[in-house]
């Protein structure tokens, strides 16, 4: 009988460490999709701003446009205008790539950070057992 309580006992044991692995790698994963999910939303919300800004400069150029039609010196104008333009979209480019960057940066880092976590995870479950 006593027999037969301890091994009960050590089953129930190490289906109890069993579930904290599990729940343990639950969170983890949990936690890694979260991470995901934010930095996809994080994307989306830049692309939006992208294009806005993109309409904005459109708009505008549209609105330099009109404006110098009307006036007699169109030529310059114009060219005035549209170098100005394509100097702005030039620099829109480039804040898209940094901001771009960036968020590749953050990735990785996040991605190294779980790594680590997930070994030390490892790590504590070897010991444990």
């Amino acid at each position: 009988m006593m027999m037969m309580m301890m091994m009960m006992m050590m089953m129930m044991m190490m289906m109890m460490m069993m579930m904290m692995v599990m729940v343990m790698v639950m969170v983890v994963v949990m936690m890694m999709m979260m991470m995901m999910m934010m930095m996809m939303m994080m994307m989306m919300m830049m692309m939006m701003m992208m294009m806005m800004m993109m309409m904005m400069m459109m708009m505008m150029m549209m609105m330099m446009m009109m404006t110098t039609t009307t006036t007699m010196t169109t030529t310059t104008m114009t060219t005035t205008t549209m170098t100005m333009t394509m100097t702005m979209m030039m620099m829109m480019m480039m804040m898209m790539m940094m901001m771009m960057m960036m968020m590749m940066m953050m990735m990785m880092m996040m991605m190294m950070k779980m790594m680590m976590m997930m070994v030390v995870m490892v790590m504590m479950m070897i010991n444990t057992f």
